[in-house]
C-alpha cells in the first residue's frame, strides 16, 4: 500500500518527501522540520546535508508513476531497519553485533577498491570481532530539474502544490544508477568480500530491482550475497510514510555478479549498418582531402 491520500495528483508536481514528510502533511511538526532542514533518518549530523551543507536539497523521495522513489541513501537509515534486517542474514541469532559506516578497503596492492557503506561486525564478550558482512544502500539517481519545485514549495508550503512549467520534468535514472553505482561496486568491493567468503547485503528499492535482471535465488542457508527490498508505505496515521521490507533475494555472489554485470547484445546486423555508414562517410572524406591536395 503506498501512500495516496488526499487526491494529490502525481503528475502536476514531483515531491514526495521533504525533509522526512510528505509535502501534504501540513503539521507543526512537519512545519518545523522544514523550517529547521532537519533530518529525521539518522544522518551523522542534526541536518539534512543533501548536495550542500548551508542550502540543502531536502528531497528524500519523489514521485514516479504514483509511487515514492527514494532518491536520498539516508532516507534508508530510518530506525537502522536496514541494519536489524541484515544482521538477521549475516548472522546467527542471539548475536551480539553492531556497524561502523564507511570502512575503506584496499585490494592486495593496496590501491583502493572503494568505501563499504556499512560492515555489520559481530564481537565476543570482551569486545572482539568474531565476524563481519556487509551492507551497501543504492539509492536512485535522478534526471531532470529537481531543485525548480523543491525551491519553489518551500517559498510557499501547500497541500495542493503543483509544479506544471518544469523544462525538465525530475524522473529516476535506474540506468545510470546500476551501471555507474550498483554494478562497479559489486564487481570491486564485492570481489574481494567474496575471497574472504563473508556474507554480503544490497539494501535497495522494489522498483529498482525490478530494472535489473532477474537473479537466481537460493534457500538462505546456501546464500552468500542477498537483496533486501524496500518500499515506503503510509503508516497508519498516514501522515508518514515508513520504509518497509517486502522481499528478500537470497542468491550468491558468483550469480548475481553474471546476471547484473551482464549487457544483452544488440542486432549486430544494426551494428554492421552503423559501421557500413561511417566507413562510407570516412572514403568521401579522404576522397575529398585527395581532390583538394592535387
Amino acid at each position: 500500500m503506498y501512500l495516496c491520500t488526499m487526491n494529490i495528483e502525481y503528475n502536476r508536481q514531483p515531491l514526495s518527501e521533504v525533509f522526512g514528510f510528505p509535502i501534504e502533511n501540513q503539521s507543526a511538526r512537519a512545519a518545523r522540520y522544514r523550517d529547521d532542514k532537519l533530518c529525521p533518518f539518522n544522518n551523522i549530523v542534526s541536518n539534512c546535508t543533501k548536495n550542500s551543507i548551508d542550502s540543502p536539497l531536502g528531497v528524500c523521495s519523489l514521485y514516479h508513476k504514483t509511487r515514492p522513489v527514494i532518491i536520498c541513501p539516508i532516507r534508508f537509515r530510518e530506525d537502522w531497519k536496514i541494519m536489524s534486517d541484515a544482521a538477521t542474514f549475516i548472522f546467527s541469532e542471539k548475536t551480539a553485533w553492531t556497524h561502523i559506516g564507511e570502512v575503506k578497503l584496499q585490494d592486495d596492492s593496496g590501491k583502493p577498491a572503494g568505501n563499504i557503506d556499512y560492515v555489520l561486525v559481530s564481537y565476543d564478550d570482551k569486545g572482539r570481532i568474531i565476524d563481519f558482512g556487509s551492507l551497501e544502500v543504492q539509492a536512485v539517481y535522478i534526471s531532470g530539474n529537481l531543485t525548480g519545485p523543491f525551491n519553489a514549495y518551500m517559498e510557499k508550503p501547500a497541500m495542493d502544490f503543483n509544479w506544471t512549467q518544469a523544462v525538465k520534468y525530475p524522473k529516476p535514472d535506474y540506468l545510470s544508477s546500476s551501471r555507474k553505482r550498483l554494478i562497479p561496486q559489486i564487481i570491486s568491493k564485492g570481489s574481494i568480500l567474496k575471497q574472504w567468503n563473508k556474507r554480503q547485503v544490497v539494501a535497495l528499492q522494489t522498483t529498482f530491482y525490478e530494472t535489473l535482471a532477474p537473479l537466481p535465488e537460493v534457500d538462505k542457508a546456501e546464500a552468500d550475497f542477498a537483496f533486501f527490498l524496500y518500499d515506503l508505505v503510509s503508516g497508519k496515521s498516514g501522515k508518514r510514510l515508513e520504509l518497509t521490507l517486502q522481499k528478500t533475494v537470497y542468491t550468491k555472489y558468483a550469480l548475481a555478479l553474471e546476471r547484473i554485470a551482464k549487457f544483452e547484445a544488440g542486432s549486430i546486423n544494426d551494428f554492421t549498418r552503423l559501421l557500413q555508414k561511417k566507413l562510407d562517410a570516412k572514403r568521401i572524406a579522404d576522397n575529398l582531402e585527395n581532390v583538394i591536395a592535387e
